[in-house]
């Protein structure tokens, strides 16, 4: 394991080299210039600065082929004002009409004919911003991070139109200053523009794009370079109040109804055009949507993502340190089991190469958990090294800071982590890597506390070659982490080829074998999985997959296989068996969308389980989109487990009476847990990123139908630049 190790190693030094390439669109330049007029927003473009603007056109084709232009055509202007920099896109279409999902905001982008734009303010292509909208005008807007990935939980203030004719439709939007992070004096930005078209299936971005990466993909940017510097964003602070009244009702212990009644909210303090302050009193996330929820079949805790507003802008900083199962800072951990009382978030670029993170968050105790008050705080520095690599260090402290409501003194109680981490990225996104070291700290706790891991990536039109190693000692401890196992060496290999058929259904097909492989700290084996799949994508953009799994287990700990409460099978007990799964996916460009997934194979104990997935959805353009979700495992396993089916539905309604006017409603029927869970609500954002929610939440148990509790809130919330 070791060997592998150093030789990973080796091979990211050998590939720093391949860093230091000069940027690949550095030929894509837009010259944007102020606009003499104001300019209004309502998809016209009858301004005169458009016509006199400099325009971006001739795309380049990223989907079905990266080999020609784009046969839609689209042309993009900008320009800028003191308070504001303006972007327009003129969509030309082969026929009339559009395909969408809904008006809702951060639509999913295959599913949309849709304009977006990839802006990196400090030319860094590491990190950005995201803005763009759906034929219909449906907003989207989120930070970059990792060079290509988006996060649309953040949410900022920002205007745009949408207008649509017969053979076009037109994108035109305000993006303040104020409202995203840049330097001071900086005059080249980096930019792409990408243009989603279902009816012709073309994807494709006015700076080449090869067709492996997203057009996200900041390596890939053109520049935009203005004929002045960037106006710089004076008394840049928002104010962010809610106000909220609510009512509670537990029927399950037949308690009193709770009426709630809260005032707390959020300051922004642009503390340089590229730093952010970040300051909360009393947050309240009962707005924010509801996980969706799975039949929980593992031996390990499930993750689910963090959706709160206030973690999210640069959060990229501390929720991506580490890797997806070894975290040493997850911020769902903050306020799970106790009220938020206040916080602090300092988070931006100091300049293009350092970006710097610091959190500090107060919790109060919690008589339901026995919690004392508790204090988290986390330092994160990242330093650009090579074109599009970093560094970054971390340290994480969480600490009791008061007595448990029922117990003696935990003040002094903590759990502390300090890690450094080696981010490769090569210049044209083909070799990618990561080399992590952490290391805890917790009272009465030594040796065998620490993690080393290191994962390398190739990727090009033809091959996928990655390898990812990991130890995690067995005294690991990351109480404000997410690390659901410990104890363990891990080795991920995975290879995959793709081929491209000149004419015919098939689009791509593509053969890949990968594998996880789990030895205990003693290099012995505990537990495996080998995967052989044939991957088809067809020319419409459905896709087909069929895999054949083989697995191994070696319990570690005694584990009930149903997870409700059976009894349990022995540390050491050992299971093999084998899968076959195959999953279809429809063309994303009909109204009426479906996936459907089926896997029959053995379990635990020689037993059998067979598993159906199930997607169906239907949209009434532009307003109403309707979604199903439905899971059902059946498991045959010998006493005392014997046979159990679990069913998982979940039908979803998104109505969206205008484009800031939406109606949700989730219903979650979940057989293994016993529990129907039903969420409703009413968002009205009556001006930009001030929002009025009513939300109704209700928890049942199915049968015999028993209500367990209910809540109504109401919360109002106003964002005020000051």
């Amino acid at each position: 394991m070791h060997k592998i190790t150093y030789t990973l190693l080796l091979a990211c030094c050998m590939l720093c080299n391949i860093a230091f390439a000069q940027k690949h669109n550095a030929n894509y330049r837009y010259h944007i210039k102020r606009a003499q007029l104001p300019i209004k927003i309502d998809g016209l473009l009858n301004e005169a600065d458009w016509q006199t603007a400099d325009s971006a056109a001739n795309f380049y084709m990223v989907l079905p082929m990266d080999t020609s232009f784009a046969n839609v055509k689209t042309v993009v202007r900008m320009a800028y004002d003191n308070n504001n920099f303006y972007v327009s896109a003129v969509c030309y279409t082969p026929t009339p009409g559009y395909m969408v999902e809904s008006l809702k905001r951060d639509f999913a982008f295959l599913k949309n004919d849709n304009f977006i734009f990839f802006m990196d303010p400090f030319d860094a292509r590491t990190d950005g911003f995201s803005f763009g909208a759906n034929a219909a005008g449906a907003q989207w807007d989120g930070t970059m991070y990792e060079g290509s990935k988006v996060d649309l939980s953040w949410d900022n203030k920002w205007y745009s139109a949408v207008k649509n004719f017969p053979d076009k439709w037109i994108f035109e939007a305000a993006i303040p200053f104020k409202s995203i992070r840049y330097k001071k004096g900086i005059k080249e930005w980096g930019i792409n523009f990408s243009r989603n078209d279902l009816k012709t299936t073309e994807k494709s971005a006015w700076a080449p794009v090869p067709r492996q990466f997203p057009t996200a993909a900041l390596a890939y940017t053109g520049t935009i370079v203005w004929d002045e510097a960037p106006p710089v964003a004076t008394h840049n602070v928002s104010v962010i109040p809610y106000v909220l009244g609510g009512i509670t009702k537990d029927f399950e212990h037949n308690k009193k109804a709770d009426w709630r009644h809260d005032i707390g909210g959020d300051v922004k303090v642009g503390l340089t055009s590229s730093l952010n302050l970040d300051l909360t009193v009393n947050p309240d996330f009962s707005q924010v949507d509801v996980d969706q929820q799975v039949i929980n079949l593992n031996r390990y805790e499930l993750f689910f993502p963090e959706k709160r507003q206030f973690f999210l802008e640069n959060g990229d900083l501390f929720a991506n340190f580490g890797y997806a199962d070894i975290r040493p800072f997850f911020s769902r951990r903050i306020g799970l089991n106790a009220p938020i009382r206040a916080g602090g978030r300092l988070t931006g670029k100091i300049d293009k190469n350092w970006r710097i993170g610091v959190m500090d968050i107060q919790t109060g105790q919690s008589s339901a958990d026995n919690l004392p008050a508790q204090n988290f705080g986390i330092v994160t520095l990242q330093r650009r090294v090579f074109s599009r690599s970093n560094i970054a260090v971390m340290f994480v402290n969480k600490a009791g800071t008061g007595n448990a409501p029922n117990a003696g003194s935990t003040a002094n109680d903590y759990n502390r982590n300090v890690g450094a981490e080696f981010n490769l990225a090569s210049s044209n996104n083909q070799w990618t890597g990561k080399l992590l070291g952490l290391k805890s700290f917790t009272p009465g706790i030594k040796d065998h506390d620490y993690v080393q891991a290191l994962n390398l990536q190739y990727l090009s039109k033809y091959w996928t070659l990655a390898i990812q190693q990991q130890y995690v000692g067995k005294n690991y401890v990351a109480e404000a982490g997410y690390v659901p196992r410990t104890g363990y060496n891990k080795l991920n290999p995975v290879i995959q080829h793709n081929f491209f058929p000149k004419s015919g259904i098939v689009l791509s097909h593509s053969i890949q074998a990968s594998g996880i492989y789990y030895f205990d700290e003693g290099f012995k084996p505990t537990d495996n999985e080998t995967i052989l799949s044939y991957l088809i994508t067809f020319r419409n953009r459905s896709t087909l997959t069929i895999s054949g799994l083989d697995d191994y287990v070696k319990l570690l700990r005694p584990y009930d296989p149903t997870n409700t409460g059976k009894p349990m099978l022995p540390t050491g007990f050992e299971s093999h068996w084998n899968t076959i799964d195959v999953q279809y996916a429809s063309k994303p460009q009909s109204v009426f969308t479906y996936l459907v997934e089926a896997a029959q194979g053995g379990y635990y104990d020689d037993g059998r389980k067979t598993t159906l997935i199930g997607q169906v959805g239907y949209r009434f353009q532009p307003y109403v989109n309707l979604l199903l979700n439905a899971s059902y495992n059946d498991l045959h396993l010998p006493a005392p487990y014997g046979h159990n089916k679990f069913w998982l539905i979940g039908p979803r309604a998104d109505i969206t009476f205008t484009n800031t006017l939406y109606f949700t409603t989730f219903v979650q029927y979940n057989e293994q847990a016993r529990n129907m869970n039903i969420n409703s609500r009413l968002q009205w954002r009556y001006k930009p990123a001030s929002d009025l929610f009513i939300v109704y939440g209700d928890n049942s148990i199915p049968s015999p139908f028993t209500v367990k509790n209910r809540q109504l809130t109401v919360k109002w919330t106003y964002w005020w630049n000051i």
